[in-house]
């Protein structure tokens, strides 16, 4: 396992960039309420003034690299040995401060399937990646389906909710705290851990330690008593690994599974709400539930920036110079919407939307969303979306458009708020 460099070399007292660090001529702040409003012209400016690898600043002054083309994005996650997954080579260790928001996001080594690099990874890989795969994709329906009808109940006789709040939030983090093996029970105080973590606040790190106590509490509850879960099934792989390795990996599981599908359904359904023309086309039987969701994952994906890769050596990447250890942060969302790859997809006569899934809004190479979870998700946002439209069918925006505001944050994109009005309808009863 790679450890943190050391260094002799004292961390600054304010944030102007440390030394050895990328070229900060016009470095762009990775942060502003241009993320928030129009990020695709945020991500315009970078490719005109600097090209497909953009130098960033992150919070307190760290500097990064942000890989925006899709070519170089796709170069990136495909060399593993020259940009491989591994956080303990980042030059910047020496200077980051233990309460650093971000930290939680970027982590540090740790024996888990995300901070993790190499032949750790794809040991941790062997095990997480069948017990996801052990998860009945009819099962998952049926709790996406029960637990939707649950949402829906305690809102549906009133006429008005907040989606996000209401419904596109809880639903991803109660599905999945089932198919791990937790209670219904917990699942509301995971979501509100996991928001706080995503957002990066000061509360993340608090957020991170009551986050792995809950994963604690659940592999000794299934060490105990077993069940058909996914902590039980990583308890029974038959190579050996830690309390603290069942944890973190179920934590990585749950985090990464939890706010991207909940920004996938909201995006989606904001996106038949807001868009006159999707809307009739969906009405009239021309465009479809799946198409939407695909649509999102190219124009709006869930996951903008993702932390991240490490220079193993000194190197070039789209014009830059590259220096061993630098960060490399990658730009789903950027380059989904690559000019250049856009023309190439034209060009084929495949469109860029619809069907179409070379979108990188799950990564790509050896470290990307494991199959499994990407298929988890998809099941839960349709099957949500479904259950939605079917019970509450005349859904109706309750604010202006210009009135929605999108999470303040340059890594994740999502609705804060989706205020609906419909007509009120009985509720079904607890279907449980």
């Amino acid at each position: 396992m790679t450890t943190r460099p050391s260094s002799t070399e004292p961390a600054p007292a304010s944030p102007p960039p440390p030394p050895g660090c990328p070229a900060h001529t016009g470095a762009v702040p990775l942060g502003g309420p241009g993320f928030q409003t129009e990020p695709q012209a945020v991500y315009r400016a970078m490719r005109r003034d600097h090209g497909p690898v953009v130098p960033v600043e992150l919070p307190g002054g760290f500097p990064s690299w942000l890989v925006i083309g899709y070519r170089e994005l796709h170069q990136v996650t495909s060399d593993a040995e020259l940009f491989p997954r591994d956080v303990g080579l980042w030059n910047q260790w020496p200077h980051i401060p233990d309460d650093w928001p971000l930290l939680p996001m970027v982590g540090r080594p740790l024996p888990s399937i995300y901070f993790s690099a190499g032949e750790e990874h794809r040991r941790h890989a062997r095990m997480v990646g069948p017990a996801l795969e052990g998860a009945d994709p009819f099962e998952i329906r049926s709790h996406c389906e029960q637990l939707a009808d649950r949402l829906i109940d305690d809102v549906c006789s009133r006429g008005t909710a907040d989606l996000v709040a209401d419904f596109c939030e809880p639903l991803p983090v109660l599905v999945l705290a089932r198919l791990v093996g937790f209670p219904d029970a917990e699942g509301a105080d995971i979501a509100q851990v996991l928001k706080d973590l995503a957002d990066g606040g000061p509360d993340a790190q608090s957020a991170h330690l009551r986050f792995g106590e809950h994963m604690a509490r659940l592999v000794a509850a299934k060490r105990a008593a077993p069940g058909d879960d996914v902590t039980s099934r990583m308890l029974a792989f038959p190579e050996a690994f830690t309390d603290e390795e069942y944890m973190l990996d179920l934590m990585a599981v749950t985090a990464a599974g939890h706010l991207t599908t909940a920004d996938w359904v909201s995006n989606s359904l904001r996106l038949m709400l807001t868009e006159d023309t999707f809307a009739d086309s969906m009405a009239r039987g021309r465009r479809s539930i799946g198409e939407a969701m695909n649509e999102v994952l190219w124009e709006d994906t869930p996951t903008q920036i993702l932390a991240g890769r490490w220079a193993a050596r000194d190197t070039q990447l789209g014009g830059q110079r590259i220096k061993a250890g630098d960060m490399l942060l990658l730009g789903l969302g950027a380059a989904n919407t690559d000019p250049l790859i856009r023309q190439d997809l034209a060009g084929s006569g495949a469109p860029a939307q619809g069907g179409n899934g070379a979108h990188l809004a799950f990564s790509h190479g050896e470290y990307r969303c494991p199959f499994p979870a990407q298929e988890i998700a998809e099941i839960i946002a349709r099957t949500g979306i479904e259950v939605l439209l079917d019970r509450l069918p005349d859904l109706q925006l309750a604010v202006a458009v210009d009135d929605l505001v999108r999470r303040p944050s340059a890594f994740l994109r999502g609705t804060t708020s989706l205020p609906v009005r419909f007509t009120p309808v009985r509720t079904t009863g607890d279907l449980s």
